[in-house]
C-alpha cells in the first residue's frame, strides 16, 4: 500500500511542531510514522495520573486527538489543514504506571472529512482505549474540501 502521506512527516517533524505545547508539557513522544498509521506515547506519572491513580481518561483522549489529527494533517495536500469536529473515547482498561502507546490509522480519508481510529495499549499490550476522531478537512480559506477551491456554479 502506498503511503497516503501528502506532507512532509517523521518523528522529528512531529515533536518540532509541538514544541511549548500540551504535548510536550504530558510528555507524549511520536515514537514511529508507517506508510498509513502515526505511533505515539504518554508517561503514567505525576503529569498524567487523576486522584485513584490512574491514566486521566481526558490525557488518553489528548494522545488519541493528537494522534488523529497529526494523520489527518499530514495527509491532505500543502493549502489544506484539518480540524476536529467530533471524538469520542471508550476506557477499556486502566494504567497506574509505564507508558500507554497509541497508534492512529485512517478508517476514511475523504475530500472534506477524515475518520481515524487510535488504538491505546500499555506496556503489556494491552489495550487501555478505543478512539475514534472526526476531521474536518479546510482549505486555506477555512472552507471544507477541496469543492471549496471550485468557483461556484451560476
Amino acid at each position: 500500500m502506498p503511503a497516503i502521506w501528502k506532507q512532509p512527516i517523521s518523528v522529528e517533524t512531529l515533536t518540532a511542531i509541538h514544541v511549548d505545547t500540551a504535548v510536550q508539557r504530558l510528555g507524549i513522544e511520536f515514537l514511529e510514522v508507517g506508510d498509513d498509521y502515526v505511533t505515539a506515547r504518554v508517561p503514567v506519572d505525576g503529569r498524567t495520573r487523576q486522584p485513584y491513580g490512574i491514566l486521566h481518561g481526558g490525557v488518553s483522549v489528548v494522545l488519541a486527538e493528537t494522534l488523529g489529527s497529526c494523520g489527518a494533517a499530514r495527509s491532505v495536500p500543502p493549502g489544506f489543514r484539518a480540524v476536529g469536529l467530533e471524538i469520542n473515547a471508550n476506557h477499556l482498561r486502566s494504567a497506574t504506571s509505564g507508558w500507554v502507546t497509541g497508534t492512529a490509522r485512517p478508517v476514511h480519508i475523504g475530500r472534506s472529512t477524515h475518520v481515524w481510529q487510535i488504538e491505546l495499549v500499555d506496556d503489556a499490550g494491552r489495550p487501555t482505549c478505543i478512539s475514534r476522531i472526526t476531521m474536518a478537512i479546510l482549505d486555506a480559506r477555512g472552507a471544507e474540501g477541496a469543492a471549496a477551491s471550485k468557483p461556484a456554479a451560476p
